[in-house]
């Protein structure tokens, strides 16, 4: 679950916003407050701003997100609860509050509003407010076994680690048993593996790298493993080819029926990884 909060001055507005019948806004929390539409409510919010002159900004705005999963199984009555939770850490309780569902889309959230003056005049310290929104979202996650953003993280890790694991190991057998002998021919070998590998050119037109796309997931060659940045896999080809058959003599390479450019560190690499190949040809003979 995520929250999020800042302070804004658009009260009206924003209220409006959260009862919106085309989002499918139901209210599921109404706290030290009687008006039926949001100019009602504004203007109760109002009353107790105008104790307080000073403060500008006199509303806060949260929004409380929990995860697509969660929120299809949360009824209104749970989302109360979470929303009651989330106020109590946020020491808000003794203010005019509203929260609205929105289920118009696939992921569920709550819009709370809440007077930033309370009932003495007193302006909240909004001090650190969206990172005290999101301890206080992942308190309550916690405490309702809700799924909370530091395991939504966790499982994104492993399983981007795992996705990573597996276009290596498609790179791999690319290079072992289709054994290509240029850039064209490894690209035509990964995708025939299941794995979309897209040039990245520079402003000057040059090669700078490759992204790898894999179940709807892209990754920089050098996020996955530092041997399948451009120069590591030119080093890849030149295992099974020439430095003449990856680079030509004007440095470029032949890729999608057009010839690319490549710069001149990359030969050198591709150039160096060559000769080492040779010497150690030789010293086995």
């Amino acid at each position: 679950m995520i929250g999020k909060g800042k302070y804004i001055s658009h009260t009206r507005a924003s209220i409006g916003y959260g009862w919106n019948q085309e989002k499918n806004a139901e209210v599921v929390l109404r706290q030290h407050l009687v008006g039926d539409n949001p100019n009602e409510i504004t203007q109760e919010f109002q009353r107790i701003q105008q104790m307080n002159n000073d403060c500008k900004r006199n509303t806060l705005s949260f929004v409380i997100s929990p995860t697509i999963k969660d929120g299809k199984k949360l009824k209104a009555k749970e989302l109360e609860r979470v929303t009651k939770e989330f106020i109590e850490k946020m020491k808000l309780t003794e203010r005019q509050a509203i929260a609205f569902v929105h289920r118009d889309k696939e992921h569920t959230h709550i819009h709370l509003y809440v007077n930033r003056i309370d009932f003495k005049g007193v302006a909240y310290n909004d001090s650190f407010i969206g990172k005290r929104s999101q301890q206080a979202a992942e308190k309550v996650a916690e405490q309702l076994r809700l799924t909370t953003v530091k395991q939504v993280q966790f499982e994104r890790d492993f399983q981007t680690k795992e996705l990573r694991n597996e276009i290596k190991r498609r790179h791999e057998l690319t290079l072992k048993h289709q054994k290509p002998e240029n850039y064209q021919q490894y690209l035509d070998g990964m995708k025939a593996n299941g794995v979309e590998v897209k040039p990245s050119i520079n402003k000057q037109g040059q090669l700078q790298g490759f992204r790898f796309h894999f179940q709807g997931h892209g990754f920089k060659g050098s996020e996955i493993n530092r041997n399948m940045s451009m120069a590591g896999i030119g080093r890849g080809i030149v295992q099974n080819s020439s430095p003449q058959k990856v680079i030509s003599e004007n440095n470029t390479i032949a890729l999608m029926d057009r010839k690319v450019p490549v710069p001149q560190k990359l030969v050198l690499t591709i150039v160096k990884k060559a000769i080492k190949k040779t010497i150690q040809i030789g010293m086995r003979i």
